[in-house]
């Protein structure tokens, strides 16, 4: 328990978060209807379920297994990006980077490969892997779980998101020169198919929660419970720094809502879809697209453009996700002394061509959905 607590202090993202909710409290007192405790409950679920699937090496498995057969640079890293856009669309755009950033690099040191261009494209995978799903990244879940979005729409929302992002990291990987490299030599990792599939259906559990089919606190519950009886150091290492984060926006939103002046401006932003979409957008590149959702959807109900905006603002700016922060954090630690001095320039104008271009087509479904 004093670990988990250490972890949560430690969260540099929930002590900026915590300085402004106090500091919040001297424009108002939050409302607790403002709360949203079933996104807390959400949260809850599925950190403690991809730390599960942490503990069993699930993904450290597929990677290993998936890129044994690459022949060429350009190849392994179509694989790492496959790889990380597939397991952020499940386990979270952060959980896809701290996972196949350290894999990649490791191997492209071992054997001499690109690491600026592929990390950037992991990175890029995970955030545009998480868009697809309700429950791939906080903010999904969020505005799932407030405005009670339907699957039907959720699919048809994703759809062009979905081919814009397949075609741009397809192109982006092109850039990869091809040299050739060894077989990628596949470590003696096993897992446990037996417990792999049970937590595959606890996690089903998970995502049905996330759509209101089963109360969010009770598949929270159930994941705990499995988590204890797998190994109770598991709860240990839930990033229960989110879901404290998350909290903390809530109040700062509660706060701020309560402002006249701010009211009155954010409001007058946001009265059409287009208006709502570009200012997802902007207040992500400045505060992270996580608490620009929680705040952006206190002032308006054109959904889909939220859904869009917040969503594509993940890319560009370092802060614009904490997927961003993480993936420049563990290539710090992991690439080569010469490609770390070289990372930020090309890291971020990239993310900005990924902005520009896939923000194009997603401003073309936003007026086309209002």
């Amino acid at each position: 328990m004093l670990t988990a607590v250490k972890s949560i202090v430690k969260d540099r993202v929930f002590q900026i978060a915590a300085i402004v909710a106090i500091l919040s409290l001297f424009l108002a007192r939050p409302r607790v209807a403002d709360i949203n405790f079933t996104t807390l409950w959400s949260l809850l679920g599925m950190m403690t379920i991809i730390q599960v699937f942490e503990y069993l090496h699930v993904l450290d498995f597929l990677a290993y297994r998936l890129t044994a057969g690459a022949h060429s640079a350009r190849q392994l890293t179509w694989f790492f990006v496959l790889l990380s856009f597939v397991a952020a669309m499940f386990l979270t755009n952060d959980m896809a980077v701290l996972t196949f950033m350290p894999l990649y690099l490791r191997v492209a040191k071992k054997m001499d490969l690109p690491q600026i261009l592929p990390g950037t494209a992991i990175a890029i995978a995970a955030n545009l892997g998480s868009f697809m799903t309700p429950f791939g990244n906080p903010h999904n879940i969020f505005l799932m779980s407030k405005f009670h979005i339907s699957l039907l729409n959720f699919g048809k929302w994703v759809l062009p998101l979905f081919i814009i992002g397949v075609l741009f990291l397809g192109v982006l990987t092109l850039f990869v020169k091809p040299k050739a490299v060894p077989v990628v030599p596949v470590q003696d990792l096993r897992i446990n198919p037996r417990l792999v599939t049970i937590t595959c259906l606890v996690a089903v559990l998970v995502f049905l929660s996330v759509f209101g089919v089963l109360p969010p606190w009770l598949a929270a519950v159930i994941v705990v419970i499995y988590a204890v009886a797998l190994d109770r150091k598991i709860l240990i290492h839930v990033d229960y720094g989110i879901i404290f984060t998350f909290l903390c926006f809530f109040i700062i939103v509660s706060d701020i809502q309560q402002v006249p002046f701010v009211v009155k401006m954010l409001s007058g932003l946001e009265r059409n879809p287009v208006s709502v979409y570009f200012t997802s957008i902007v207040a992500s590149q400045v505060m992270s697209n996580v608490p620009a959702t929680v705040l952006v959807a206190q002032f308006s109900h054109h959904v889909a453009a939220m859904f869009y905006g917040t969503n594509v603002g993940g890319l560009g700016t370092m802060i614009a996700s904490l997927c961003n922060l993480l993936a420049f954090k563990q290539f710090n630690i992991y690439a080569s002394k010469d490609a770390k001095k070289k990372f930020f320039l090309p890291f971020t104008v990239i993310n900005f061509i990924a902005l520009f271009v896939i923000g194009g087509v997603c401003l073309l479904a936003v007026i086309y959905y209002s």
